[in-house]
């Protein structure tokens, strides 16, 4: 099977230029599954209805977050109200929403787990220990984890950790594609950033100069999401669904 991921939408834009890209992207690489960070698809980051039903017009099966899932009042509602919506697996008990799903496609399952770092982002619980944990009530092979993070040290020892039990583990949150995709222990797909969906020409999806402005001056600023032309990131995994068994992954740049 091949399971396409897309790095964080980011804005209105983002997700109309993903949709507007959405069917030859499948057709071309022959996608069964589709997966999409959508933590950022709402204008002003965070993810809302509105933004959330324009991913599953993409054909989304499931969607994936990370440190702004909350950010919008909203949120707290449709991540109890949508089983494939997921946040982080590592908040706290009590936390709404769920940080795993299994879809079932009849002889096969697909589990995705959702996941943050902890370095230089919110000091939830520990990742590998809620991975851990998560894993052992997983019972299909083909299991792929969105590492949402900030540190590369951090995803590189989730890569390596969870090598040979997981079909793939996707960095994201950086909003910058690595060039470092490789199949660990001839099993496991990773890649430390998967990249972003949206303005190619901007600050992680903010207008530039906006954003130069607040790094180089420290005034207070708002930001504003850039107009310049979007593109695509996200990563392309063969797998054998018998075994979860990564055999391919290939980086998606499209313009």
């Amino acid at each position: 099977m091949r399971l396409m991921f897309i790095g964080d939408v980011v804005s209105k834009q983002g997700c109309e230029f993903l949709a507007s890209h959405i069917y030859e992207l499948n057709k071309e690489y022959e996608i069964d599954i589709l997966a999409i960070n959508g933590e950022n698809s709402a204008q002003g980051n965070g993810i809302t209805k509105q933004s959330l039903d324009m991913l599953l017009s993409c054909g989304a099966d499931v969607i994936t977050t990370g440190n702004h899932c909350f950010k919008r009042r909203e949120a707290v509602r449709i991540f109890d109200e949508y089983d494939y919506l997921l946040r982080p697996v590592n908040y706290p008990e009590g936390v709404v929403g769920k940080g795993v799903c299994t879809l079932n496609f009849g002889k096969t399952q697909i589990a995705f787990i959702n996941a943050m770092g902890v370095v230089y982002l919110e000091p939830i619980d520990n990742p590998f220990t809620a991975i851990d944990k998560a894993l052992s009530e997983i019972s299909t092979p083909n299991i792929f984890i969105d590492f949402h993070a900030e540190a590369t040290a951090e995803k590189k020892c989730i890569g390596h950790y969870f090598t040979g039990r997981v079909t793939g583990v996707f960095g994201t949150h950086t909003h910058v594609q690595t060039a470092d995709e490789m199949i660990l222990g001839g099993h496991t797909a990773y890649i430390t950033d998967v990249g972003m969906t949206g303005p190619e020409r901007s600050v992680l999806g903010v207008d530039s100069d906006i954003a130069t402005a607040k790094m180089r001056l420290h005034y207070p600023v708002k930001f504003e999401e850039s107009k310049e032309p979007c593109f695509i990131n996200g990563v392309v995994v063969d797998f054998d669904e018998q075994t979860g068994k990564a055999r391919d992954i290939q980086r998606i740049i499209k313009r």
